[in-house]
């Protein structure tokens, strides 16, 4: 099915059920809701089975995820998380941890949760080396610096990525969703460089599937601040740097989208810099590759300014089914969290909400914990 076609049959499901009323079908629901009772929870059964009425707790939770980015400060890294000195205070209150710990933690401290959204910068080993790429790359800034990404595509990789999907199986707390930062120049004028971050993006794709992801989010790359229109001749408006950079987007996600149909991952845009910045360029990104396997997973807060954080998540919510992130960042004074899930839910989004707390007046966990009630109240 052509992702389209799945929008046009969205835009039908929303006008038929907003219509339909009888007894009979209320108590297909209510059959169907007792028979899912017995078995594992998916947000897909919970959008069935609640359809006429609220949500358990259990349903709720069932659509929720715990986000490693938040929590980011307190695992064992490459110095990649940012500020040291907030990275001694919260190991200091809340000890250290690995992504090997994460189902874990995720079940202490969002009780009934068993879904992950984990951040790409904190997998592996971080004493193997050998699990690990160290990658040249020029900052935004303009300087070159090093980084150190996980390679999925190594044997020692992939020995670790089985460890971890036994340990998700033996704790019942899953990998979900994959935010991604290894792969880079998805849009770059520069062939080479372009091919191979669409390579890097295919080996974490195969990586996913190994954990069971149902998505993972690939950066569009190009620049941080997307190119401004210039006027012609005339005086209009044009921008053909950013038709360029649109040219390559979509040629790459194109090529990630068919292998992730094979892999069972979707690929994702999330707004947060960029071309993806702009709401109009995921959508236009998503209709041109036109693959189920691509598609929207928004974030709440990552705008430009304070008139999209509702109006483009609204705008976004059609093109979005398995992942969003349910952030509070108060660059643009507080957010209203449960106004953007009800965004969602009135957007028919059956996919699940991951906890990203990015700043406000907590640190990562605690703002993490806000979220995951302020969630649970808008479910």
């Amino acid at each position: 099915m052509s992702y389209r076609s799945l929008l046009d049959r969205r835009k039908f499901l929303r006008s038929a059920c907003g219509s339909v009323v009888g007894g009979a079908l209320l108590g297909e629901s209510t059959a169907r809701a007792q028979t899912e009772s017995t078995q594992r929870v998916t947000p897909e059964s919970v959008t069935h089975a609640s359809a006429f009425r609220p949500l358990t707790d259990r349903e709720k939770v069932a659509r929720i995820a715990s986000n490693s980015y938040p929590i980011r400060w307190i695992f064992k890294n490459h110095g990649n998380v940012g500020d040291k000195a907030t990275v001694a205070k919260m190991k200091a209150k809340y000890g250290e941890i690995t992504m090997l710990d994460f189902p874990s933690f995720t079940a202490k401290t969002f009780p009934g949760v068993t879904k992950m959204d984990m951040w790409s910068s904190l997998f592996g080993d971080m004493d193997d080396m050998s699990q690990y790429e160290k990658m040249n790359i020029t900052g935004y800034d303009g300087k070159s610096r090093t980084v150190v990404e996980f390679d999925p595509s190594t044997t020692s990789s992939k020995r670790w990525l089985e460890k971890m999907a036994n340990v998700q199986a033996k704790s019942g707390v899953y990998c979900h969703h994959i935010s991604n930062n290894a792969p880079r120049d998805i849009c770059d004028f520069d062939e080479g460089k372009r091919k191979a971050g669409v390579q890097v993006a295919k080996k974490w794709i195969d990586g996913a599937a190994l954990l069971g992801a149902k998505s993972m989010r690939v950066n569009s790359g190009g620049p941080r601040i997307a190119p401004w229109p210039q006027p012609n001749e005339s005086s209009y408006p044009k921008n053909p740097e950013i038709e360029r950079y649109l040219d390559n987007c979509i040629e790459s996600f194109k090529e990630m989208a068919d292998h992730g149909a094979k892999a069972g991952v979707k690929v994702t845009m999330e707004n947060h810099w960029g071309l993806t910045a702009n709401p109009i360029n995921i959508r236009i990104i998503v209709e041109e590759v036109n693959n189920v396997f691509c598609e929207a997973s928004p974030d709440f807060c990552n705008w430009e300014h304070k008139y999209l954080h509702y109006h483009a998540l609204n705008d976004l919510a059609p093109y979005a089914h398995t992942t969003v992130h349910a952030k509070f960042w108060d660059r643009f004074g507080e957010p209203d969290v449960q106004r953007g899930v009800r965004i969602m839910l009135n957007n028919n989004y059956t996919g699940v909400f991951a906890l990203e707390y990015e700043d406000g007046p907590w640190d990562g966990i605690e703002g993490a914990q806000y979220l995951y009630r302020q969630v649970m109240a808008a479910l």
